[in-house]
């Protein structure tokens, strides 16, 4: 029995890391039916969301150097520049260290240091493109690297032919077979309509401004699950201690939310969020219609998620701008029309792609040998 050592990197959103776990369970499930075994090392930030899912995930996981480069002033760049060349001399001794087979590698700054490192100890390279634009960090990176896996058609028009392989986005345990009585029920929620409203790890200043501003009217027109992130979480938490107890009885507050997650989307009639990479996955997973609010950061590449779902007429793309003044306004009428509901998701349900991370798992393992 051979084993394959896989070296993951990503982070600073959970976009970028939940998809590395979701393919590192595929790995171990197709190594296993060759009859052999895989292990794995989770490289990231000391201070990046990664370092916390990863133990989580209980993965073992090593530091690496690295800070954002994008909108910081020149002495901040300076500083930048030193940190990937500290974090590449980081990363160079744990490929001596660890020796991978393979380094698979799903974007975020802190997988600038970690390919360069790869690629100067050349151990080939996996990218996952999670979202249809790519940040700065795989642009770099992509020449690189000996295969890209990308969730859609769309993002294959940049690369040479034969570089590129539509995989899809790798979706977190718990999509499979997802029953919407039973998801309501794990929730305790009633008949009537049902909104998910997330902000990833860290939450979504201005939607959950918007929910506390209107809370009371919010939870008069549907019941409501909150993932503030945990910056809100504790102001939140006190206006919900305020409310009547029937609206209280319609407010279900979570700072965070992981195996859960699946179970919310299922239950829920429309969500609201931004258009971080996981919505391409998992929203068409999950048959769940969004009003998207795309943030203008990190090169705008939200902005090409949501308009792919748009167009595909699973979710209406709002302006981040108008948040404060048309949010509650269009998710209530979105919530009020069964049609268009009805439409929207059988439009997410057309996007579904249940076997993304299998797909990734064997481009890496035919990749390693």
């Amino acid at each position: 029995m051979t084993t394959l050592r896989v070296l993951l990197s990503g982070g600073g959103s959970g976009g970028h890391v939940f998809p590395a776990f979701a393919v590192a369970d595929a790995l171990r499930q197709v190594m296993r039916e060759q009859g052999d075994a895989v292990e794995f090392r989770f490289a990231g930030t000391a201070d990046g969301v990664e370092s916390e899912l990863a133990v989580e995930a209980d993965l073992p996981y090593s530091t690496i150097a690295a800070r954002a480069l994008r909108g910081r002033n020149l002495f901040s760049k300076l500083l930048s520049v030193g940190a990937t060349a500290t974090g590449v001399l980081d990363a160079l001794a744990l490929m001596l260290r660890y020796r991978p087979h393979v380094v698979f590698l799903t974007g975020g700054y802190v997988s600038a240091p970690v390919g360069v490192a790869a690629w100067l100890a050349r151990r080939p390279i996996v990218l996952l493109q999670p979202d249809i634009e790519p940040g700065w960090t795989l642009k770099a990176l992509a020449p690189l690297a000996d295969k890209i896996c990308v969730t859609h058609q769309r993002s294959t028009e940049r690369y040479p032919e034969g570089k590129a392989a539509v995989t899809g986005y790798p979706l977190r345990a718990g999509f499979e077979d997802l029953d919407k009585p039973m998801a309501r029920a794990h929730f305790q929620l009633n008949g009537g309509p049902a909104l998910l409203v997330t902000g990833a790890v860290r939450g979504a200043q201005r939607i959950n401004d918007c929910i506390a501003d209107n809370l009371e009217q919010w939870l008069s027109q549907t019941q409501l699950i909150h993932i503030s992130g945990r910056n809100d979480f504790d102001r939140l938490s006190k206006l919900r201690t305020n409310l009547p107890p029937k609206l209280q009885s319609r407010y279900r507050l979570y700072t965070y939310m992981s195996e859960e997650m699946p179970l919310a989307m299922a239950a829920c009639d429309l969500a609201v969020s931004r258009a971080g990479a996981s919505v391409m996955g998992e929203y068409p997973a999950a048959g769940l219609p969004a009003v998207l609010a795309p943030i203008g950061e990190a090169g705008g590449h939200q902005r090409y998620n949501a308009n792919l779902l748009a167009d595909a007429g699973g979710a209406v793309v709002l302006d981040n701008d108008h948040i404060t003044d048309q949010l509650l306004d269009l998710t209530t009428g979105l919530l009020a029309d069964q049609e268009r509901l009805r439409s929207m998701r059988e439009a997410m349900l057309d996007l579904r792609r249940i076997d993304a991370a299998r797909r990734i798992a064997e481009v890496i393992v035919a990749v390693a040998k």
